[in-house]
């Protein structure tokens, strides 16, 4: 269980109180609401890259409320991605197991589940530039996975997409949740994606947090 209790953030004119959010294991939970509401700044805190001044965030029976990034387990991919741009496609991957020291053949394996799962095995000798907006999707999605993150967090993953390619993406966040068993945030304007994916939907109103149906 993912759990937000009484949670407030100040970014400087921006604030955000008595923010309460509970997830239930091996769900995946819509998070939606209009631009600017906050969304991405609370996903920024549960990921520990943005500090609260008031509440704690529980993942499981762990108070993670003061603990570094690296320490809470987990997975975030941005709006833009933000793939490493001097980095081959599987070294990418393979980044959080080597802070991790993992051994090398470990990692190895890990890399190539994950290529066959999302589908990636023919990109990774390459580097970012160049690739379209759907394979670098999977990257970025790869990369959080790696380390079996308790929580993936996803903000806004299709808006930038075609048609097809969202479609591709959309049945891939389904196998992915499936298949490896993590509990998803997803953030998005759209109720399209909340009816495909969502197994729990939650809107953001007047920068509070109620649970909804579409």
């Amino acid at each position: 269980m993912i759990r937000i209790d009484d949670v407030a953030i100040r970014q400087g004119d921006f604030q955000m109180d008595q923010v309460n959010l509970t997830l239930p294991d091996e769900c995946y939970a819509i998070l939606m609401g209009p631009t600017g509401c906050g969304k991405t700044t609370l996903v920024e805190a549960i990921c520990g890259l943005r500090p609260v001044s008031r509440g704690s965030i529980h993942l499981g029976n762990t108070d993670v409320t003061r603990h570094a990034p690296f320490d809470r387990n987990v997975g975030y991919v941005p709006q833009d991605s933000v793939l490493f741009p001097t980095m081959r496609v599987d070294q990418q991957i393979e980044f959080a197991l080597v802070v991790r020291k993992m051994p090398r053949n470990e990692r190895r394996q890990r890399v190539a589940e994950l290529a066959e799962l999302l589908g990636i095995g023919n990109i990774l000798q390459r580097f970012p530039q160049g690739l379209s907006g759907g394979e670098r999707q999977r990257v970025a999605l790869a990369r959080a996975l790696a380390f079996r993150p308790r929580l993936l967090c996803l903000d806004e993953p299709l808006a930038a997409l075609d048609a097809t390619t969202k479609s591709q993406i959309t049945d891939l966040l389904k196998r992915v949740h499936r298949q490896e068993k993590v509990n998803v945030l997803h953030i998005t304007h759209s109720p399209t994606e909340a009816v495909e994916l969502g197994t729990i939907v939650f809107q953001m109103v007047d920068r509070r947090i109620v649970q909804t149906t579409l």
